[in-house]
């Protein structure tokens, strides 16, 4: 007997190696459904790229994904009823906000299934735990623990087999969003992305090890927004490295496990979207008061007179995105030298990064002051003018993003010797004596046990 099912993308952006899609493929007719929720603020380099995604997925299907907006827990139902669909299928998902969400929805629509296959993980949340099967909190074991698990073969989705109903007349329905935006953002859309993982792949990788630090070189794959939103699984991208044990190929596996362990550890512990996961941390002193908001200001605007962390805050507003090195410079510089709070950063990152994720962002946040699981020692201060020198050794990065200092060349662009050129500030701290102080209030926390 034909019915209809109903798919409801969300972070599986995509048509291949789409497990939710087979499991309705049997179906006579399937409802291509996406939900403008509401809760989630309309703005931002995020929700531009999301629109794109839309689009692109949209023209995937010759035009027939059905976009409304709402409540979840009050317009899946609706379009469930309005098709009289057998079931809802979608990809599980495990952060706090989604898990309470596909609750709410599973209960308000009664007799009709809500069906989760798979997740937008090589490996899901949960799934890798210890012998005594609790979870893990540091990276390497769990890492260990990820390969000898391993994950699936992408799944076969022959879309030209799905029968996708058209949603015209349907009155729920609302036109895919307009985007204005003056920031350059990455290609959007299925297509767009497996074009840029076959290029990075082929032509790329094999100098990851060694690039991907370099902020100057652009040696990554720029392809985290397009695993934030599904337009590609990382299974499908593990699959194509099957085999290989070539540095390139295990560090960049090594960085999709990284995905894969914050996501377990957020589906563990909560709570620690917004809280430290070590609790030693609850009482640790950061500034506040006019003075530290002011110093927070000048870290957003790339305006602290210390060229490498202005150039990655620069970055940010430039194009919604930042070079994974310069994330843990400024969050340190943030942390340890302003002493202003973590989560004051992890906010202004989810409030601009394309490919803001909640678990890497706040526990990468978390790992870098100091608080979290698997954390950095807090008395690994990062130098930001060392760490300019190393990581941008020509001083092209800066350069590029702090015009102010164009004219000097080299490496000096780092220490500047001859002071600030006009139009650039002079350092707001002194690096040395804001070390000392955060080590003295870590040790004030350590006394206390």
């Amino acid at each position: 007997m034909s019915t209809t099912e109903v798919v409801w993308f969300r972070r599986d952006l995509r048509l291949s190696d789409m497990p939710t899609l087979s499991s309705a493929a049997d179906a006579g007719r399937v409802v291509a459904l996406f939900v403008l929720d509401d809760r989630f603020a309309a703005t931002g380099p995020r929700h531009t790229f999301l629109l794109r995604c839309l689009r692109a997925l949209d023209d995937d299907l010759g035009g027939r994904l059905l976009v409304v907006r709402g409540d979840p827990a009050t317009v899946v139902p609706k379009i469930a009823r309005e098709f009289d669909a057998g079931a809802v299928h979608i990809s599980a998902d495990h952060a706090p906000y989604g898990s309470r969400r596909d609750r709410a929805v599973e209960t308000a629509l009664g007799d009709v299934p809500l069906v989760r296959t798979g997740s937008p993980y090589a490996v899901s949340p949960g799934r890798v735990v210890k012998n005594d099967g609790t979870p893990y909190r540091v990276f390497t074991p769990f890492r260990r623990a990820w390969l000898d698990h391993g994950w699936r073969s992408p799944a076969t989705t022959d879309v030209s087999t799905v029968s996708w109903l058209d949603p015209d007349g349907i009155d729920l329905r609302v036109d895919i969003p307009d985007d204005d935006t003056d920031i350059t953002l990455p290609p959007a859309g299925e297509q767009a992305a497996l074009r840029r993982w076959r290029e990075f792949r082929d032509d790329e990788l094999e100098r990851y090890d060694t690039d991907r630090d370099r902020p100057d070189l652009d040696g990554t794959s720029r392809l985290s927004a397009a695993l934030k939103f599904g337009c590609l699984h990382p299974r499908t991208l593990l699959h194509d490295l099957r085999g290989r044990s070539d540095p390139g190929a295990v560090a960049f596996r090594s960085e999709l496990c990284w995905r894969d362990f914050y996501a377990d550890v957020l589906h563990h512990r909560p709570d620690t979207a917004y809280r430290n996961y070590n609790p030693r941390f609850e009482s640790i002193r950061y500034d506040t008061g006019p003075d530290a908001e002011r110093a927070f200001a000048a870290w957003q605007q790339g305006r602290t007179g210390f060229p490498i962390v202005d150039a990655g805050m620069r970055q940010l507003l430039a194009e919604g995105w930042m070079h994974n090195r310069l994330r843990m410079i400024v969050a340190s510089f943030l942390t340890k030298d302003l002493h202003l709070p973590w989560w004051w950063g992890a906010k202004h990152f989810m409030s601009h990064l394309v490919d803001g994720d909640l678990a890497s962002n706040q526990h990468g946040w978390q790992w870098t002051a100091g608080c979290g699981t698997d954390a950095a020692p807090y008395f690994r201060v990062f130098n930001p003018t060392s760490q300019g020198e190393k990581f941008d050794p020509k001083g092209d990065y800066v350069r590029r993003w702090v015009p102010e200092l164009g004219g000097i060349a080299g490496k000096s662009v780092h220490r500047l010797p001859d002071g600030p050129p006009p139009g650039y500030p002079e350092p707001m701290v002194d690096h040395a004596h804001e070390r000392q102080v955060a080590l003295a209030r870590y040790g004030e926390i350590s006394a206390r046990g």
